[in-house]
């Protein structure tokens, strides 16, 4: 275990922070010239009195479910509760028994170039699973990232029990850094991804390019009804580099996006809005851009995966190595977020809600930008609250 660290940060040093290129949690941070209290929050009606969650929260790591994985990134849990984790830099999906710890390989997905920090990312299972028993994932290749779903047999011998992949979508710009990452099926059964901007900042607000947006498409990778343009799958515009993606109990998206200098931010997604990248980071209060809902200084953040349990978001920070709570009242905090686990497990990947207080919590040490230690990397079992 890390070193440990207080498991709360008081409302007073609520989100200030500050980094070089935040792409994926690197870089040295430079001076802080914000001198910083309090970044602002966004001002919608909270929701009625009672609704929210408490003011302040908990989190308890309650077992660890597997460790000594190489760079996981993906998770999803299966039917029975095991879980499926991918490995960014080797291109595997990997099955853990969450009962023992014990690992099964589905195999290698054809296709992945790992590199920076593409690869073999986001996964997610078909809304009917138990039928097609169709895996999505999203890739990083030679020419492009992209979405396939491939069959999962599970009679097949271990390393033999992954179908040829059939892509859903492609053409997602890649790059060495900034290749978003993230999907998910959402409420509504349509297929959300988060993308990056490649580090070509121009792509954001460049409507015929699929990089730095969310996505929304049906299973078979089609432009999803109701999209902004009935011809294209983009759904929102203008994010740098969008890792986490999660719906709240009244099915409102949310997103987490990593900042270049000064913030990253938690935004609620709306279709056919732009969210400023390039043009804003943070709060720029401009007409024709969507200011984040919360946003904090990059280095006590830099968020990739994101889950909604107990009336909050939850948010991991690679460089920031806390998991963060936005507690929610309708579409605004209803008080300031907390941190937990500061600096105690290292990088932190993925969240995946389980259903009541539980998270599952994957770490992310041996991406190249860690300092792995015995045992790395890990999923943890969390209870929350």
């Amino acid at each position: 275990m890390r070193r440990r660290a207080g498991t709360a940060v008081g409302a007073g040093l609520l989100l200030v922070l500050v980094t070089g290129c935040s792409s994926d949690g690197g870089g040295a941070a430079p001076a802080d010239t914000t001198s910083g209290g309090p970044s602002r929050t966004a001002t919608s009606p909270a929701a009625p009195s009672g609704s929210a969650p408490p003011a302040k929260g908990s989190v308890r790591v309650a077992a660890t479910v597997a460790e000594d994985l190489k760079s996981p990134w993906g998770l999803a849990a299966l039917p029975d509760g095991d879980l499926l984790v991918s490995s960014r830099d080797e291109g595997t999906i990997t099955r853990v028994d969450t009962g023992t710890g014990k690992r099964t390989a589905l195999g290698s997905v054809p296709g992945v170039a790992p590199g920076g920090e593409g690869g073999l990312m986001g996964l997610a299972l078909s809304p009917d699973f138990a039928q097609d028993r169709q895996v999505y994932a999203y890739f990083t290749t030679e020419s492009d990232n992209r979405i396939a779903r491939l069959r999962y047999d599970e009679t097949k011998p271990a390393g033999q029990q992954l179908g040829a992949p059939d892509t859903v979508l492609r053409g997602i710009p890649k790059g060495v850094v900034h290749n978003g990452g993230r999907i998910a099926f959402g409420p509504d059964g349509m297929l959300y991804a988060g993308t990056g901007e490649t580090g070509d900042t121009g792509l954001a607000q460049d409507r015929g390019s699929l990089g730095g947006k969310i996505l929304r498409m049906t299973p078979d990778g089609r432009p999803a009804p109701g999209n902004p343009s009935a011809d294209s799958v983009v759904y929102s515009w203008g994010h740098r580099n969008v890792q986490g993606l999660a719906w709240d109990g009244a099915k409102r998206l949310w997103a987490a996006e990593f900042g270049q200098n000064t913030w990253d931010e938690l935004n609620l997604v709306r279709p056919g809005k732009n969210y400023g990248w390039p043009e804003v980071e943070g709060r720029g209060n401009r007409a024709g851009f969507v200011d984040p809902v919360a946003q904090w200084r990059t280095d006590e953040a830099s968020p990739s995966g994101i889950a909604y349990a107990q009336g909050s978001i939850w948010m991991a920070g690679l460089r920031g190595e806390r998991l963060w709570r936005i507690p929610l009242a309708g579409e605004a905090p209803s008080a300031p977020p907390q941190a937990f686990l500061r600096g105690e497990h290292g990088r932190l990947r993925t969240v995946l809600a389980t259903g009541g207080d539980g998270l599952l919590l994957v770490t992310s040490e041996t991406d190249g930008r860690g300092s792995p230690g015995s045992g790395d990397d890990r999923i943890l079992r969390l209870e929350v609250r």
